[in-house]
């Protein structure tokens, strides 16, 4: 195995680091690309920050906090470039042994947190300790499960001992919960100042509000950081931040509405840049609450959904079908529709799986706001109406965006939501799939699957 570089170009050929972008538009910029220029400030509209959010890089939960802590304050020890290779960021190398059990980490020198500490071994272990045991609360946990422990080899070294073996482990730490904050020195990392090795340090932070940045002059990455600040805003409202965009003030945003993406296109000094990845929408039912513990009640819910609908007004195309598997276009191992025939509309079969379940018709809420996913809200009416035919009853519920992840997703039995992918698929199922994965957000839990 090649050390410091593993590649994965079939795997990850058309997916961009962040994963975004397969259902919809990923960034509109006001002005054309060019060379990039040094100095100003950058101001961009971002949506999914909640006023609950907090600088726990464990704790990220959507675009708004990803955005600062992975893309601005912090780094991971290795990343994922635009060509799909994996490559070294705060790990200058790496090598598997022992059949991928015994991974040993170079952690690069001469690279500075924002208070000017010298990066060690010390902060990496901390680093990723801070996402496992019982009492971590991280997302990231499920993925670490087959950690069995990490231990600093030297002030430069880090050994990571594996349960079994994993080719994949490298690619695990690009995870954007994975992010190297500073040891205290007692096992425990300051998360809480937002300190960080990245290209940016925290200035101002009002949590889900505005983030203000400034640039780092000792950061390590030689072109990779040329604003003198970013200030990052919540704004939930699509209308609202496309707005800010057209009158000039912001200069970027994220997830406009499908539904005006080509509006933009055509207004001069706009560009709008779109990324093929396996950013998916879900819709998620809790399988050990009624009525959806039932697998045949959940089974009609997937036949009243007109998916070619939902591409066409919803997505405007900028998409493909799903089919109940998170493993996208970019994945080397996705089922191919021969292999895993493509799901339609059918309310004749979702009424044969209710009677199957005991019940002649059903009646049900679906929680949904747009920080679940862009047009959630007509989606939920579209379904509404061609679950009637097979005898469910939808009430569409429209929830607050503040505070969406933290009260709704996870919380209410059926909800909208999505998720932007991963590299490789033990990622995804680890993620959101393994029986005590921190974010599996439908409670299903299967032994045969853990296993494997």
């Amino acid at each position: 195995m090649a050390k410091g570089k593993l590649s994965r170009r079939e795997f990850l050929s058309r997916i961009s680091a962040m994963g975004l972008g397969a259902m919809a538009p990923g960034l509109y910029m006001q002005s054309a690309l060019a060379a990039p220029k040094q100095g100003g400030r950058f101001r961009q509209g971002v949506t999914g920050g909640a006023t609950s959010d907090v600088l726990d890089p464990g704790q990220i939960l959507d675009h708004y906090m990803l955005n600062v802590q992975f893309g601005q304050l912090r780094n991971n020890l290795t990343e994922v470039a635009p060509d799909g290779n994996l490559v070294p960021e705060l790990a200058e190398s790496w090598e598997g042994s022992n059949g991928a059990k015994t991974w040993n980490f170079k952690v690069r020198q001469g690279v500075e947190f924002h208070s000017g500490k010298s990066l060690t071994s010390e902060d990496v272990v901390d680093s990723l300790n801070h996402h496992l045991g019982e009492a971590s609360k991280s997302a990231a946990k499920g993925q670490l499960n087959a950690v069995a422990s990490v231990k600093a080899d030297g002030k430069h070294g880090v050994v990571v001992e594996l349960s079994g073996g994993d080719a994949d482990f490298p690619f695990i730490l690009t995870d954007y919960h994975l992010l190297i904050c500073p040891s205290n020195g007692d096992g425990t990392i300051d998360w809480q100042s937002g300190i960080g090795t990245g290209g940016f340090s925290l200035v101002e932070n009002n949590a889900g509000v505005r983030t203000l940045t400034k640039a780092n002059p000792n950061y390590w990455k030689p072109n990779r950081r040329f604003f003198d600040e970013i200030e990052t805003l919540q704004i939930a409202d699509s209308a609202a931040r496309e707005n800010a965009l057209r009158t000039g003030e912001l200069d970027a945003m994220n997830n406009v509405s499908a539904k005006t993406a080509d509006l933009l296109k055509r207004q001069s000094g706009i560009v709008v840049g779109a990324t093929s990845g396996n950013k998916q929408i879900t819709l998620p039912m809790l399988t050990n609450i009624a009525p959806f513990d039932n697998n045949d009640v959940r089974t009609a819910i997937k036949y009243i959904v007109d998916r070619e609908q939902w591409l066409k007004v919803v997505a405007r195309g900028y998409g493909e079908l799903g089919n109940d598997n998170p493993i996208g276009p970019a994945n080397v191992y996705r089922a191919t529709t021969d292999e895993l025939p493509q799901r339609g509309y059918d309310p004749d079969k979702a009424k044969y799986h209710l009677k199957k379940a005991g019940l002649d018709s059903l009646d049900i809420k679906f929680h949904a706001a747009e920080t679940g996913f862009g047009g959630s809200i007509d989606a939920g009416q579209m379904m509404a109406e061609t679950a009637r035919p097979a005898g469910i009853n939808i009430d569409v519920v429209r929830e607050p965006d503040d505070g969406y992840w933290s009260n709704v997703w996870m919380k209410k039995p059926f909800s909208a939501c999505y998720w932007s992918g991963r590299p490789t698929e033990n990622m995804m199922f680890s993620t959101v799939y393994a029986g005590d994965a921190s974010w599996n957000d439908t409670n299903w839990n299967n032994a045969r699957f853990n296993e494997l």
